[in-house]
């Protein structure tokens, strides 16, 4: 198990985003490559991700800040579980925060928003994406724990 203090003091050259998340998945301490999607207030582009095998990766899910509706819930964690998805981070919304917190997977997200998003089929998928102060760049890896999200250009803990 690791601690995100400590790889920021092992590793000072590791990103460190800026603490806009909160815990809603049922397990808080999660890791690996990360695979990005940028998509605002539209969830297509993350269930298609969610839906293919994740192993072990974690999703990064640019949704521009918006609270004004969700973008992963209780159907869209279970499915990422199932898939074997380490954690989804979103700058935006879950819904469905008390049956997410029961899936053990990580999910961060900025709040919570009973309304579902948009189904545009609009989104790009692993481009950077910039947001809490750090850019995601697909195959970086991101460490999450109780204390942060920090991003690293290279593996710092091995599975």
């Amino acid at each position: 198990m690791f601690k995100t203090a400590d790889l920021c003091d092992a590793h000072p050259d590791v990103q460190v985003a800026d603490p806009l998340f909160r815990d809603f998945g049922g397990v808080t301490v999660f890791h690996g490559a990360i695979v990005t999607v940028k998509a605002y207030e539209d969830n297509t582009s993350v269930r298609a991700l969610l839906e293919q095998q994740g192993a072990g990766q974690v999703l990064v899910v640019d949704g521009g800040g918006s609270l004004r509706c969700a973008l992963v819930g209780d159907n869209l964690a279970q499915l990422g579980y199932n898939n074997g998805w380490a954690g989804v981070v979103i700058y935006g919304c879950i819904r469905d925060a008390a049956e997410v917190g029961q899936i053990p997977i990580g999910v961060k997200a900025m709040a919570t928003n009973p309304r579902r998003s948009k189904k545009q089929e609009a989104g790009e998928v692993n481009i950077e994406v910039r947001f809490a102060g750090i850019t995601f760049t697909p195959g970086h890896y991101l460490y999450a724990d109780a204390d942060g999200v920090i991003v690293s250009a290279t593996e710092i803990v091995a599975e």
